[in-house]
């Protein structure tokens, strides 16, 4: 199967040398996404670990959706926080985001790491892996 790049102006511009996703066959892989507005390339919502995994899962959306799937077609979510402290908002509004999102009613996978993300000011990172129908 030949890879083939993703790349669409609703999701911020990669800042280093991958594509925004790839997609091989049926199965897509999304590359991390912080809280960044794509037309300003600006990290959004300094503190609000909330708001910024809604953000930042709008534009996991966008690259699966230029990829050719629906966010109802992601099987995995890989979410990566800067403290334990923000799990709890982060979660809220992950699960608020991701019913909203998945009319068939099955939840993607996830998989939760504290980390430490590539600029300060992002308190969550997000990939995600689907399989295209």
């Amino acid at each position: 199967m030949a890879k083939t790049p993703i790349s669409t102006p609703d999701a911020p511009a990669p800042a280093h040398t991958f594509h925004q996703g790839v997609r091989s066959g049926p199965f897509l892989q999304v590359s991390g996404q912080g809280p960044v507005d794509p037309a300003s390339g600006e990290y959004l919502h300094a503190g609000d670990v909330a708001a910024q995994t809604t953000r930042t899962l709008e534009n996991v959306r966008a690259v699966v959706e230029a990829g050719g799937a629906t966010f109802d077609d992601v099987v995995m979510l890989r979410v990566y926080l800067t403290t334990r402290d923000d799990f709890a908002a982060m979660n809220e509004a992950y699960g608020a985001f991701v019913t909203e999102h998945c009319p068939s009613g099955v939840l993607p996978s996830r998989t939760t790491v504290m980390a430490g993300l590539p600029r300060p000011e992002m308190l969550v990172e997000i990939d995600a892996f689907a399989v295209v129908q």
